[in-house]
């Protein structure tokens, strides 16, 4: 089966600058699929290389098998983008400018996707503004049904909800879900790691260019973080002692241990009754502390 996208040790280099060193992954087909790393990491050169704005210095880009430097035609009738920067579009009305995308695609007949699109993404009582009047956010959902009007199989977002608020962004989350029940596969980069984390099947964390971790998010977190718990005491007990245990004092005792290990197994290591817990506080680890784990670990060599 084809990858809707395969790259192979793809490296790009902008003069003396290795802006992508050597990376190997693919996208799954229906898959949400989070390029992920600080400003610089190389996440928009990437995309860059996949649309044909960019040449890879070495390596490849496919597109469901389609080489996008050899074949760009084909993989560009497969692939939607929406940039991160915002396009202005001079004086033509939204209505317009989806017709006039259509055409660059040779949907020529594209009335209903239109309509669609322009009822899905709330842009109806806009239809007839000019670009230039749009908010930002509307400007930003106007991108959104550009990049989806030939109905690509492959969708590449490039920071979608940057500057957006949280009701609209609450909107595109669910706009993409919906998008992924119906098969398409998505590249999404983001500085939003919540966001990641909650939309994303799997995560590629990109530092400088190199590929510093890849998985599911929620085996990242397990396997890469810490899990803090604030135990509640009925009474005060007498201090104890245990590897996992930061501190102590009358009424709460507070554990951090990694978070592949049980609360069972912390409970039955436990030097004390039980019986005087009151309650547990438990606070997981996030992506952003599995990211700055391997940082971390770096900085230290």
């Amino acid at each position: 089966m084809a990858h809707p996208l395969k790259i192979e040790h793809l490296t790009k280099h902008y003069g003396s600058l290795c802006a992508v060193d050597d990376l190997t992954f693919e996208i799954k087909e229906g898959e949400i699929f989070g390029l992920l790393g600080p400003n610089g990491a190389g996440k928009t050169s990437i995309i860059s290389i996949i649309t044909t704005l960019e040449e890879p210095t070495e390596g490849s880009v496919s597109v469901f098998d389609h080489n996008v430097t050899q074949h760009p035609k084909q993989a560009k009738l497969l692939t939607g983008c929406v940039p991160q920067e915002l396009v202005y579009h001079g004086f033509f009305t939204v209505e317009e400018i989806l017709y006039i995308q259509s055409g660059y695609y040779s949907c020529l007949k594209n009335k209903d996707r239109i309509e669609f699109l322009i009822h899905k993404l709330s842009l109806n009582e806009h239809r007839h503004k000019r670009v230039k009047e749009l908010s930002g956010g509307l400007k930003r959902r106007l991108m959104i049904a550009k990049s989806l009007v030939h109905k690509p199989k492959l969708l590449l977002l490039d920071e979608p909800t940057a500057g957006v608020d949280v009701e609209l962004r609450s909107v595109l989350w669910d706009f993409l879900r919906e998008l992924q029940s119906e098969g398409v596969s998505i590249l999404l980069t983001t500085h939003y790691l919540e966001e990641a984390e909650a939309l994303c099947d799997r995560v590629l964390f990109l530092d400088k260019g190199r590929l510093k971790l890849l998985g599911e998010p929620k085996h990242l977190i397990r396997e890469l973080t810490e899990r803090e718990v604030v135990m509640v005491l009925k009474a005060p007990v007498h201090p104890i002692s245990h590897p996992h245990l930061i501190s102590q004092s009358d009424h709460q005792l507070i554990f951090r241990f990694a978070a592949s290990k049980s609360m069972g197994e912390l409970i039955s290591e436990l030097p004390m009754d039980t019986m005087g817990i009151q309650d547990f506080i438990i606070r997981e680890g996030k992506l952003e502390d599995a990211f700055q784990s391997i940082i971390g670990r770096e900085d230290e060599r």
